[in-house]
């Protein structure tokens, strides 16, 4: 009788692990990037010296081993998943040619120091349809507004463009990622929504054009999570804002700060 009170009890203890395991929060980080490679895609960009050298590699390596704490179970990156599978093998291969690309330096590296056997790339493109605001903005007399939020994030780059010169990768993003300034950087999207008028409204359909991509970006992150997985996504910073709140809002997802991993 004993022993079948002992297996009894056993089992239900493996049983209630069981269950926990299968109702444990998905953990996220994301980690907003500048690109690294000075590749010249967005209407404003930061200019990044070589990462190559080794110096910046150095700091790279502090920011991956500040990361891996954390303890990931699973990379997400801003490249479509074939590329992201195909690159990652190489680079597992040590085969990959020299890359300053962040989601090798970043994503590459801190799946190899985790041991990971994959890195997933979820980036879906999207339609960024702008001409028609600014087209919008000249014929109705609002070239002054939109004018001013080009401004403010030129003014945004500039000063990335300026910490990374003088505090190096690291500290620029911890900057980058604190959550007030992730906050700020979404008002040029909801400025666009004073864009337009009636029917013609082009501020309005930046603004859906934009929020789709990310959705479906944060879709590809949800679909591909298991609970209990602690996953790190890197992405460019403009994107942190929506991706942030993607998560925090999905039942079943936890949101995890960076900046209590990224290295000073």
């Amino acid at each position: 009788m004993r022993l079948a009170v002992l297996v009894l009890a056993a089992a239900t203890a493996a049983a209630s692990i069981a269950r926990a395991a299968d109702t444990a929060p998905v953990q996220v980080m994301i980690v907003g990037t500048f690109h690294f490679s000075n590749p010249g895609h967005d209407m404003h960009n930061v200019q990044v010296d070589d990462v190559l050298l080794p110096e910046y590699q150095a700091q790279i390596a502090r920011i991956a081993d500040g990361l891996s704490h954390f303890k990931p179970t699973q990379i997400d990156v801003e490249w479509p998943a074939d590329l992201a599978h195909d690159r990652y093998a190489l680079y597992l291969a040590g085969k990959l040619p020299p890359s300053r690309n962040e989601v090798v330096q970043l994503g590459f590296r801190l799946a190899k120091q985790a041991g990971l056997e994959t890195v997933h790339g979820i980036d879906v493109d999207g339609d960024f349809p702008y001409d028609p605001v600014d087209a919008y903005a000249k014929a109705h007399g609002m070239e002054p507004l939109l004018q001013a939020e080009n401004d403010d994030v030129e003014k945004e780059v500039q000063g990335i463009t300026a910490m990374l010169k003088s505090s190096g990768i690291g500290p620029t993003l911890r900057s980058m990622n604190d959550p007030a300034r992730v906050s700020r950087s979404n008002a040029f999207y909801r400025t666009m929504l004073k864009i337009g008028s009636g029917t013609d409204q082009p501020g309005a359909d930046l603004l859906t054009a934009w929020y789709r991509r990310n959705f479906l970006i944060c879709a590809n992150l949800v679909q591909l999570s298991r609970p209990g997985d602690r996953i790190v996504v890197f992405y460019g910073s403009g994107h942190a804002f929506l991706l942030r709140q993607c998560v925090t809002e999905s039942p079943g997802f936890e949101l995890v700060e960076p900046n209590g991993y990224l290295s000073q």
